[in-house]
């Protein structure tokens, strides 16, 4: 689809060159029956290049092609308009051009925000101190968290105060849904907690971005179809305390290292299992984490997470299995898991997720 679209879009440029050749003369163009004059050669110009630029633009994945198409089309229906009998059909590709291009423009401001907050984040913590995480800073933990941390080969390198990560997979609102295919970048802050979690999505054929916020202990996330209908937009006590879940499985299975925070309370259940209290502001959230004798942690529970449409909040337990681990960037961490609901018909499958990428301790914005 995409190659359609750009072949449209080069096609549809250079025919504009044939308004210029025609007005200077530089060559017979037996298609074009009405008398073009010098400006509006050069307004035939103007369009092709508008339009090949956005061509140059489009091809290097830059969401922003669409400031320079959108002036493409109008000045290319303006053209069309003043010489209508030979150019009318131009209208059609304009059209296509034309609602592409407002998508494209749509996911720029979304990647925007989600670039500017991060950024924002990124200069309040821009100084911290490299610290390496010793075993006198773990033997406060249960046995079975101390021995994952050393399995994740956390011990010993530099305890973590941000990551960006990397997913790719799918999501369904319900189980006759086939999965939502995504592609996610997150970034994560421990000086004062925050998760922001973009995410690219089609949905029956159409561009979907999502963006979870999760700041100064308040949690937000939207959904948008075509990159400007809104879809879901979940925000309150309860999305809150959903988003705290998150934060604190986060910390479980991408950041391990930050599992010696002093806002986590813990109590060793049985020799693999470990109950953990996470606090932030004033939301607590509760999860029970299962281990298994290697020293992986195999999934995580929870009964703080809503299932939510963003109008509707349904508690059920929530859980992440694990099903492989392998190394990323120095640590061994989960490769691949699945994301369930719970429900008293059955466990419902909602999204499964394969890690991609991880880096630590940034100073910078990194898509």
């Amino acid at each position: 689809m995409k190659i359609v679209f750009l072949i449209i879009m080069i096609v549809h440029g250079l025919i504009h060159t044939m308004g210029f050749v025609k007005a200077f003369d530089i060559a017979d163009v037996k298609e074009l029956t009405s008398s073009i004059s010098r400006p509006f050669g050069i307004g035939w110009l103007i369009a092709a290049v508008l339009f090949m630029v956005s061509v140059l633009i489009f091809t290097m994945n830059k969401s922003w092609w669409g400031f320079i198409a959108i002036p493409a089309v109008i000045l290319s229906q303006i053209l069309i308009i003043y010489f209508w009998s030979d150019a009318k059909f131009g209208t059609i590709p304009n059209l296509i051009i034309l609602v592409v291009a407002i998508v494209s423009i749509g996911l720029f401001l979304m990647q925007n925000r989600f670039q500017t907050i991060v950024n924002e984040d990124l200069e309040n913590n821009n100084e911290f101190a490299t610290d390496i995480l010793t075993e006198k800073d773990i033997e406060h933990l249960p046995l079975a968290v101390q021995n994952y941390l050393h399995y994740t080969k956390s011990v010993g390198q530099p305890k973590i105060k941000n990551f960006r990560a990397k997913f790719t997979g799918g999501m369904r609102s319900n189980e006759n849904e086939p999965y939502m295919l995504f592609d996610s970048i997150q970034y994560n802050f421990y000086q004062n907690p925050s998760r922001y979690f973009y995410m690219t999505a089609s949905k029956m054929g159409l561009p979907a971005t999502g963006l979870h916020i999760y700041e100064n202990a308040n949690a937000t996330f939207e959904v948008k179809l075509l990159n400007w209908i809104p879809v879901v937009d979940a925000k309150g006590d309860k999305m809150t305390k959903g988003e705290t879940v998150t934060v604190f499985n986060d910390m479980c299975f991408i950041a391990p290292a930050t599992l010696i925070d002093k806002n986590i309370e813990w109590e060793e259940v049985e020799d693999l299992i470990v109950n953990a209290t996470y606090t932030n502001g004033n939301t607590s959230i509760s999860a029970t984490l299962y281990f298994n004798e290697k020293g992986e942690m195999i999934n995580f529970v929870s009964n703080d997470r809503y299932h939510t449409d963003g109008k509707t909040y349904e508690s059920f337990p929530w859980e992440t299995p694990i099903s492989e681990y392998k190394e990323l960037n120095g640590y061994i961490l989960p490769a691949k898991a699945e994301l369930i609901y719970q429900k008293p018909a059955g466990n419902f499958v909602y999204g499964e997720l394969e890690f991609v990428d991880v880096k630590y301790n940034l100073l910078k914005f990194d898509w």
